[in-house]
């Protein structure tokens, strides 16, 4: 262990605490919290020693830099001398003047010591942390310098000096001066740790919060190869990975997500006199995902720890040892931005008419800005910035900071969830669409556009200026029902915008989304890629480079899909829903048209049930039910209920479940319930018969009105005629609650009508319906009027 030196002027890592945050300020302070009390639990976290906020005085006593920096910061406030050069003076005085004896002789003393216990000259990282940063009221990205592969007492020296004068940049003047922090009140201290060798291996961020949504129950880590600093700067974009939290401390395998990043280049290590370097990385690198299940569960494991002693949501930097293949932690700070937010809540943008899409990115947000486009390439071109542009640039670092504030929004052509202009555009409230690609090429100085983050995980920019609207949700407000409204998702990106809805489960999760956006493959395809075209199969070895086989590709990209719906809404039920693509849509998947007949009517055709135990398709669904089975037992969400569609006959119901059973999926083993729609005359006419073989009804009003009354519900001309108020339909309504119920089972409505018409919400809240399933954007409204049918029904009794 490093000792003490006399004057305190350097002390190891593992002696301090978050009591000691005025003496070597907010993230030295946390390391050392974490090192004493997380480290025995098996959290790794990156020792060292620290130099005190006393040594920065010291350093400035000596040199008698006091005074000439309180007159050229006077100077600038006085609004005599730019900003620019207030700064650059503060800072050159800095690392020009001499670093006390005694000082140099405490930190190059405890270098050697760390050295010795290594038994070679280590070389190691040099971070700043001031004592007005990484506070909850306080925080902002990027405000101090990090130097990387420092080695030697001559190098260290001169970077501690260089983080001393980092603390006069020019963006953390303003930001001390924006929050009202004294300027010449604020101490720095040098933590000085040993390099993890991520050159080699990996780096990146994590979040014990969904950093956009505020979703309490996830860990998101972003990942890369090399040193980490390329994340935090957005130079990279990076693999992102999604865990739930409280399956994890029941032992599951909770990663609902796994994005795979471009990942096009990576800092290294280099000689002379830059100590690092950018390579490009491999294809196969690019090809690979970072982290391996097991890597991405053990640095989950130590975020819910380190929140848990925190008691808030953190922000984490970890890297992982090419050599030794160990992760190690290497900070831990408050998440800021959601803490901030009134939980009661919920502001939702919603796109009404767009333009052409031109761009996709992550989202960060959940808001929607328009504007004219500003194209930088520097942030010196500040002048050229007209406030409320939208900003269009390749990356940003700190002192892009000042043009940020002044921007409506912000799109990048690289950079991740936790690179600098996602977490800044996240502190400053505004949508941000970043790693686009190509964004300073596509777009063009002036071009009015539209940055959406309102659809999901995924931004987008649109051509022109799209028509959108703001509501303001108070979910205090929310009327409790004895009826269930349960929600229709089947973006999983978006599933998340919706977790503070008091929503009462899932009533209809649609795969064909998952399939059609993420997976975009038909699954025999998969399967038998010798019976596909030459462009087909160069598209499909595409999608499917790096990963283990075909087949694997599409479970575990259906899993995740239905995974990020279910964790959304857990532990209430989510109802997951087979595929009931029609033959058409099929054959428009990726490899699709040589496993579908050509139908004259494919509404009425080769879909739902009918497919599940055909020899034609029973491989497909086979991955169908793995992908559920996935879901169910190795991520432990035993919340998904599954469900049949389309199901005309008792025979082909029992044909179906013997098909799922084959497949792993047995009714009632685990806990498994398998649901049936409810969309067919025949399910109502033999709604006894159905309702011993299932355990519930989820009626499906649009098919169900259509043959009711044979009326083609995409008619034009026969609109006047489709009305699931028609007294045919209401009444095999009444009939499947009443005869579900005795049995019971319960019953539930997914379709547009109870959004639409309060009086269709009224009378099936008189005939018992156990609950309706409708759009997030029409939730609130649908609850408040199945309220008032049951205050209406009360009154009546």
């Amino acid at each position: 262990m490093v000792t003490r030196a006399p004057a305190a002027l350097v002390v190891p890592l593992d002696s301090v605490t978050l009591r000691d945050v005025s003496s070597v300020g907010g993230k030295n302070a946390s390391l050392g919290e974490l090192i004493r009390h997380l480290g025995a639990a098996g959290v790794r976290v990156a020792g060292g020693f620290a130099t005190t906020v006393a040594a920065y005085r010291a350093f400035l006593a000596a040199n008698a830099l006091e005074p000439e920096i309180a007159k050229l910061v006077g100077r600038y406030l006085a609004r005599r001398l730019p900003l620019a050069r207030a700064g650059r003076q503060i800072r050159e005085r800095m690392v020009q003047a001499e670093m006390p004896e005694e000082l140099a002789r405490a930190v190059t003393s405890a270098y050697r010591e760390l050295c010795a216990r290594r038994g070679r000259v280590v070389e190691v990282a040099v971070r700043s942390s001031a004592t007005a940063e990484d506070l909850p009221e306080a925080s902002f990205a990027g405000q101090q310098e990090t130097y990387l592969n420092v080695r030697g007492d001559a190098a260290l020296l001169a970077a501690c000096k260089r983080c001393f004068a980092s603390l006069y940049t020019d963006r953390a003047i303003v930001y001390r001066q924006n929050n009202g922090i004294d300027q010449l009140k604020v101490g720095l201290s040098v933590g000085v740790q040993p390099m993890v060798r991520a050159d080699r291996g990996a780096a990146g961020v994590m979040f014990s919060i969904d950093t956009e949504t505020g979703f309490p129950d996830v860990v998101v880590i972003n990942a890369g190869f090399g040193l980490g600093e390329t994340i935090v700067q957005g130079s990279v974009d990076p693999d992102e990975y999604r865990v739930f939290k409280p399956l994890l401390a029941l032992g599951k395998r909770p990663v609902i997500e796994r994005r795979r990043g471009r990942k096009e280049q990576k800092l290294v290590y280099a000689s002379g006199r830059s100590t690092t370097k950018l390579i490009k990385t491999t294809a196969a690198e690019r090809a690979s995902l970072v982290l391996t299940d097991d890597e991405v569960l053990g640095l989950a494991r130590w975020a819910v720890q380190i929140e848990a002693h925190y008691g808030k949501p953190m922000d984490m930097e970890w890297a992982k040892d090419g050599r030794t293949g160990e992760l190690t932690v290497l900070q831990a700070r408050p998440e800021t931005v959601q803490a901030r937010r009134h939980s009661a809540e919920l502001k939702t943008y919603s796109l009404q008419r767009k333009g052409r899409l031109l761009l996709s990115g992550a989202a960060v947000g959940s808001a929607v800005a328009t504007g004219p486009v500003c194209r930088l390439a520097s942030a010196a071109d500040i002048d050229r910035f007209a406030p409320g542009s939208i900003l269009a640039t390749a990356i940003t670092d700190p002192d892009w900071v000042p043009i940020m504030k002044r921007a409506a929004a912000i799109v990048t052509d690289h950079g991740g969830r936790t690179s600098h202009a996602a977490i800044v555009s996240r502190e400053l409230g505004l949508p941000a669409v970043v790693g686009t690609g190509s964004a300073t090429k596509v777009l063009r100085g002036g071009q009015r556009v539209t940055v959406s983050c309102a659809e999901g995980e995924v931004g987008a920019v649109y051509d022109g200026v799209a028509e959108y609207s703001v509501e303001n949700l108070d979910l205090d407000s929310v009327p409790k029902t004895r009826t269930h409204v349960l929600l229709n998702l089947g973006n999983p990106d978006a599933a998340m915008r919706w977790w503070q809805l008091p929503a009462d489960g899932v009533g209809l999760a649609r795969i064909e989304f998952v399939v059609t956006h993420d997976i975009k493959v038909h699954p025999l395809a998969l399967l038998r890629p010798k019976a596909l075209s030459r462009a087909d199969r160069a598209a499909i070895d595409g999608l499917t480079r790096g990963w283990p086989s075909k087949p694997e590709f599409f479970v575990a990209r259906l899993a995740s899909g239905i995974a990020r719906i279910a964790a959304a809404q857990h532990p209430r039920p989510v109802i997951v829903r087979f595929s009931d693509f029609k033959t058409n849509e099929y054959a428009r998947l990726i490899g699709g048209a040589g496993f579908e007949p050509r139908e004259e009517n494919p509404m009425l055709g080769w879909r739902g049930a009918s497919r599940y135990y055909s020899d034609d398709y029973r491989d497909g669904f086979a991955l169908e039910c793995a992908a559920l089975k996935r879901v169910r037992e190795e991520m432990g969400f035993a919340n998904v209920i599954a469900m049949i569609p389309f199901c005309r006959t008792l025979e082909e119901a029992d044909r179906v479940l013997e098909t799922m059973g084959a497949n792993g999926l047995e009714r009632g083993k685990n806990g498994l319930e398998v649901y049936v729609m409810c969309e067919i005359p025949s399910n109502v006419i033999l709604a006894d018969e159905f309702a011993a073989r299932f355990d519930g009804f989820s009626i499906g009003s649009n098919d169900l009105t259509q043959l009711v009354l044979g009326v083609d519900r995409d008619s034009a001309r026969l609109r006047s005629l489709f009305d699931e108020q028609n007294p045919a339909v209401t009444k095999l309504i009444r009939i499947v609650i009443d005869r579900a119920h005795e049995h019971g089972r319960k019953v539930s409505l997914c379709g547009q009508a109870p959004s639409d018409r309060p009086a269709f919400v009224e009378f099936l809240v008189g005939a018992g319906i156990d609950s309706v399933s409708v759009t997030p954007d029409s939730f609130l409204r649908v609850k408040r009027n199945v309220a008032a049918a049951e205050r209406a029904l009360a009154g009546r009794r």
